[in-house]
């Protein structure tokens, strides 16, 4: 679970509660009304900017950006490493047995085509689809969150504008102008806040995420296609050490 984004949010909506109580009449910052405009409205624009299956798959995509958590790439070393001594000294088939204790699709697979005695080129090609359309549905995924938090203060202006034209039409009355401005601008500060601290925040830690993420995909293809040939554990680590900082290099090589 990446702890940060939900620290990071909690943090931030106690911080602007607390500003807000504190200030005094924190009573007229919570309006019905705003709140179904702005997110309403929000939804209903996403809904018709993105097909339904990606619009509903919303969710699935904050959810990884809240609770998956990479593995570390030492860990990785250390595991892909062990895989070569053990296709060295058994053969690939000794693989099979390693694969039920693995968790990762993605390795699994590529563990799978070793002992079905694909050849590196083939296992290359097909890893690399792999990640390649792991990109777009990030990418996908990142386009609905930046439309989300696109689209959140634009519905917020709506609503002000809606407040606005009410309040036009009571200029008759001063007494209620103050009030009806105070709640033309909740949206807009409802939409403002949905947008920089949530979506767009989002949107960017799937980004990093997603980059991550592939990153080490690419780490194991390299990993995998050297056990393939056959090659020295020894080697397979320092082809495996090239996608990490020289920093953690060392501290690889002694785990491994």
């Amino acid at each position: 679970m990446d702890i940060a984004t939900i620290i990071g949010i909690l943090s931030g909506f106690l911080v602007i509660g607390w500003a807000i109580v504190s200030s005094g009449g924190w009573q007229v910052f919570v309006d019905v009304p705003s709140l179904l405009i702005t997110f309403g409205g929000m939804l209903c624009s996403t809904m018709i900017h993105f097909s339904l299956p990606q619009f509903l798959g919303i969710f699935s995509v904050v959810r990884k950006t809240i609770v998956t958590r990479l593995p570390m790439p030492q860990d990785i070393i250390k595991q892909i490493v062990n895989y070569a001594v053990i296709n060295r000294r058994e053969g690939a088939l000794a693989l099979e047995q390693e694969m039920k204790r693995i968790k990762d699709a993605f390795l699994v697979k590529s563990l799978g085509m070793i002992v079905d005695g694909r050849s590196e080129e083939n296992i290359r090609d097909v890893l690399f689809m792999e990640i390649q359309y792991l990109r777009e549905r990030h990418a996908n995924g990142k386009k609905i969150l930046e439309f989300m938090g696109a689209s959140a203060p634009a519905m917020g202006m709506i609503g002000t504008l809606i407040g606005l034209v009410q309040m036009l039409r009571s200029m008759d009355d001063p007494s209620k102008i103050g009030g009806a401005m105070a709640v033309a601008l909740i949206t807009t500060f409802y939409g403002a806040l949905a947008a920089n601290l949530i979506f767009i925040p989002l949107a960017g830690k799937l980004g990093l995420y997603s980059k991550q993420e592939t990153l080490q995909m690419e780490m194991i293809v390299e990993g995998i296609c050297g056990i393939a040939k056959g090659e020295n554990p020894t080697v397979v680590r320092e082809k495996m050490q090239i996608f990490i900082a020289p920093k953690i290099r060392e501290v690889a090589k002694a785990v491994a």
